[in-house]
C-alpha cells in the first residue's frame, strides 16, 4: 500500500503544480488508457490508448481552455491498486470566452508501478 500512497501522493502535487503534461511521460504505462464519463467537445470519442495518446489529448484541452483556477483533492487510495482524484476547475474556453465550472473525479488504476487506467467521473448538471 505505501508504493500506492506514495505515487497518489506525487501525482496528485504533479497536477497541483500545474504539471500534468509532463507527469505523463513519468507516470503513465505506456499502454496506458484514458476513458472519459462523455466524449469532450475537443475530441470525438471517449476512449484514449496510449501514453503519447493521452499526452495528446492534455494538450488539445490545455490550447482550447484557459484555467482561471485549479483544485485538486486526495489521493483517495483503494488498496491494491487504485486512487482517486476530485477536480474542480474554473475555466474559460478560449475559442468562445464563456467560463466553465468542471468538477469531476478521477479513479486511477496502477500495475507495476505506473498509471494504466484512467477513468473520469462527471457531476452532471
Amino acid at each position: 500500500m505505501e508504493e500506492l500512497v506514495e505515487i497518489g501522493r506525487t501525482f496528485v502535487q504533479a497536477m497541483r503544480d500545474r504539471r500534468g503534461l509532463a507527469n505523463v511521460d513519468e507516470m503513465y504505462a505506456e499502454n496506458a488508457q484514458s476513458i472519459e464519463a462523455v466524449v469532450p467537445p475537443v475530441r470525438q470519442f471517449r476512449i484514449t490508448k496510449g501514453r503519447d495518446a493521452i499526452k495528446g489529448k492534455r494538450e488539445d484541452w490545455l490550447a482550447a481552455h484557459e484555467i482561471i483556477e485549479f483544485d485538486v483533492d486526495g489521493p483517495y487510495v483503494h488498496p491494491p491498486n487504485r486512487f482517486s482524484v476530485r477536480y474542480k476547475a474554473d475555466v474559460k474556453q478560449k475559442e468562445t470566452g464563456q467560463r466553465i465550472t468542471l468538477s469531476e473525479i478521477a479513479v486511477y488504476s496502477v500495475a507495476d508501478g505506473k498509471i494504466v487506467l484512467e477513468e473520469f467521473f462527471m457531476l452532471p448538471k
